[in-house]
């Protein structure tokens, strides 16, 4: 069966939609910072040790707590931790693009990496719950580490362009909307999509 009766298709495509570009700004952000060093050297007096920091602090942080955050989106909810997440990464991203000192862009990193933490492995136990077909579900875990990958080759690439226009912050400012928009997606797709797989569960049967 590809999908539990009742739930829409649109549904699951918006949820599958919300959580690729959940991974996507996960992945972008890794690579995206990396064509704004050169800026924040001659616009904050940067050293080679500051850069360092602003680069791995989100990557520590993100690789540090992810498993946490995986075991507590099992005990508190998934969705509710995807949402969390994208709360915590936007805001976080947006302190980022407001910051006047590597040291504060440091830590507004680091936030992002708790962020994406708590977004990374609630997108992909969302999927394996969502999409409950095996061919489907082989498909939708496909599309999505398709996605993160193409988020770490986008991220020079998309930071290169905001770059010639904008300035150094608006590669952080950027992820605020895309965010936004993944947690609305997410709220509304993910929320029929689960509720139509518990009703399934408890009664697959049709009377």
């Amino acid at each position: 069966m590809s999908h539990p009766p009742g739930t829409p298709p649109v549904r699951k495509r918006i949820t599958l939609l919300a959580l690729c570009l959940a991974a996507f700004i996960i992945s972008l952000d890794v690579t995206i910072v990396n064509v704004a060093l050169p800026a924040l050297v001659r616009q904050t007096g940067a050293t080679t040790t500051d850069l360092q920091w602003v680069v791995d602090a989100y990557n520590l942080v993100f690789a540090a707590l992810v498993l946490v955050a995986g075991s507590m989106s099992d005990r508190l909810g998934r969705k509710g931790m995807l949402l969390a997440g994208l709360g915590v990464f936007g805001a976080a991203s947006l302190a980022g693009s407001l910051a006047h000192s590597t040291g504060q862009l440091t830590g507004a990193r680091a936030v992002m990496g708790l962020g994406a933490a708590m977004i990374f492995p609630s997108t992909l136990s969302l999927l394996t719950n969502v999409f409950t077909g095996r061919s489907e579900r082989a498909a939708a875990i496909g599309l999505w580490g398709a996605t993160s990958g193409v988020g770490i080759a986008a991220g020079p690439i998309v930071g290169g362009w905001l770059l010639e226009h904008y300035w150094w912050g608006s590669v952080f400012l950027f992820m605020v909307p895309v965010a936004a928009g993944v947690a609305v997606l997410a709220a509304w797709g993910a929320a029929g999509a689960l509720i139509a797989i518990r009703r399934f569960r408890w009664n697959p049967r049709p009377q």
